[in-house]
C-alpha cells in the first residue's frame, strides 16, 4: 500500500485528472480510513493533548481489546495516516497533516483550494 503523503507529493490534485496509480492509491488509502472505529481513532488521536496518543488510551473510548485497537493504528500507519513511536512498551500514535490535507484536497471543491 502506497501512502497517501507519497501520492500527494509526486503531483498536485488541484484540478488535474487522476492518473490510474495515482487513483489506486487513493482509493487504498480512502479504503483504510472508510471505517467507523478507524475515523474514531484518527479524531481521538486529533483531539488528544499534544496531538498524540498512546495506544493504552484509546482501547477504552473505542471499546475494542488493545490487540483490534493496535491492528486498526497499524493499517493507519501502513496508509501513512499516522505515524508510530515506541516509548517503553507504550506505543504513541501521531496524525501525518500531510496525508489528511493530501485527502481533503481530493474532496474539495477547485475553488476552495
Amino acid at each position: 500500500m502506497v501512502p497517501i503523503a507519497t501520492v500527494a507529493c509526486c503531483s498536485p490534485l488541484t484540478g488535474e485528472v487522476l492518473s490510474v496509480d495515482q487513483a489506486e492509491a487513493l482509493a487504498a488509502s480512502l479504503k483504510v480510513i472508510a471505517d467507523p472505529t478507524r475515523l474514531r481513532l484518527i479524531s481521538l488521536v486529533a483531539a488528544h493533548d499534544g496531538g498524540e496518543a498512546c495506544v493504552c488510551d484509546l482501547t477504552e473510548p473505542v471499546g475494542l481489546s488493545q490487540p483490534t485497537v493496535s491492528h486498526h493504528l497499524r493499517l493507519l500507519v501502513e496508509a501513512g495516516v499516522m505515524t508510530r513511536e515506541q516509548r517503553g512498551k507504550w506505543a504513541y500514535y501521531r496524525l501525518q497533516p500531510a496525508a489528511l490535507t493530501a485527502m481533503a484536497a481530493l474532496i474539495a471543491p477547485v475553488g476552495a483550494r
